[in-house]
């Protein structure tokens, strides 16, 4: 076996949750879970498992929200709305070959299931003729799924830090948004109205084993999961969007920090940088994204009291246990988990926390 493909992450569609993993792109599986990503060689499956279906990596997580299920918004050709509509394909496939992406960029064309040739027939010829034109302009590659698996393990031992990068508007919306994955954890960021959220963190663990591993599942439905840290998904309601916000004191008074566009670059190898200028205060805030660590940093703003704070739907049952000042601690689905805060440190609010800086940086460590 060279390769092998799972479902992208998607909420009891068609009975099936997998949730907080590896977004889009590829990884090494946990020998004792296949949806787990690894964190050594001596206990992952050599063996790539890409995620399928090219799911839009700013509307998809979204939907559903306050339902019991979640809808497709990916390329599928089938779907009007997405792999179906030429604006959005030509969105999707523009920012899959230009944003930054650290080590590579990947989407898999085509569709899942019997839809039949009437219903696929329209949506991909709108797709193969844009992918032909990206691929022949030196933009893509376009390869068999057994050709990508020899090329990953070729240039990876284990599995990468990765990046998806969607800046560019689809018609009048023009939220941004940036994924970053690594052996050890997925955060995304989502950028509406002028303001931050991180919607999601999850931590991945090795030894955390695959529901069916040692039990087959005899229900309609069966879901797998990561540890969730921040999780944009389960945590909100219609009224109420889960995140970690970025607030300030301006004037005495607690607000969001507002700002500008994003700059997104690849520092060094497997190091994301997002610079956001602010314009709500001075200086602009630094992300740094390295496989084990998150770094947020305001530059050139001082004298600015800011922090990050959790916000969730006030129903939600959150897996916190402490908040210490540099560790907080969590279970979920009886596995302990924590995150310690080399630099800064956590504060209780409510249910949730605050994260406060220490000289201007909040220091995360998101990998044992």
């Amino acid at each position: 076996v060279i390769a092998s493909a799972n479902c992208k992450d998607q909420v009891g569609t068609d009975g099936y949750t997998l949730w907080g993993g590896y977004w889009n792109q590829a990884y090494y599986p946990s020998r004792l879970n296949a949806y787990m990503p690894a964190q050594s060689a001596e206990r992952q499956i050599p063996v790539p498992v890409f995620r399928m279906l090219g799911s839009d990596p700013l509307r998809q997580y979204d939907t559903g929200i306050g339902g019991g299920a979640q809808g497709v918004i990916s390329l599928e050709p089938v779907y009007g709305g997405s792999g179906g509509d030429p604006a959005w394909i030509e969105w999707f496939l523009q920012n899959l070959a230009q944003g930054e992406c650290l080590a590579f960029n990947y989407t898999q064309a085509g569709q899942e299931n019997s839809f039949t040739w009437e219903a696929m027939q329209s949506g991909l010829k709108r797709q193969f003729p844009l992918i032909a034109q990206l691929r022949d302009a030196g933009q893509l590659r376009v390869e068999r799924l057994a050709d990508s698996g020899e090329w990953f393990r070729q240039q990876f031992p284990v599995t990468p830090a990765t990046a998806m990068t969607f800046q560019t508007p689809l018609r009048d919306d023009s939220r941004q948004t940036v994924w970053f994955n690594s052996r050890f954890y997925r955060v995304n960021l989502i950028w509406e109205n002028n303001h931050l959220r991180v919607r999601d963190i999850h931590l991945f663990d090795e030894s955390i084993e695959s529901p069916i591993l040692r039990e087959r599942v005899d229900q309609p439905a069966v879901e797998f999961h990561t540890l969730p840290v921040v999780d944009g998904y389960y945590w909100s309601s219609r009224e109420q969007a889960a995140g970690l916000v970025v607030k300030a004191r301006v004037e005495g008074e607690e607000a969001l920090v507002s700002g500008g566009s994003p700059t997104v670059s690849k520092a060094t190898a497997g190091v994301l940088q997002v610079v956001w200028p602010l314009n709500s205060t001075t200086g602009q805030l630094v992300l740094t994204f390295t496989e084990d660590n998150l770094r947020v940093e305001l530059l050139g703003g001082s004298s600015t009291q800011w922090w990050l704070e959790l916000v969730a739907d006030q129903q939600t049952k959150l897996p916190f246990t402490s908040v210490g000042k540099s560790t907080l601690r969590a279970e979920f689905q009886g596995t302990q988990y924590r995150v310690t805060a080399p630099q800064g440190g956590f504060q209780a609010q409510g249910a949730g926390f605050r994260i406060l800086p220490d000289r201007g940086v909040v220091s995360l460590r998101l990998g044992d």
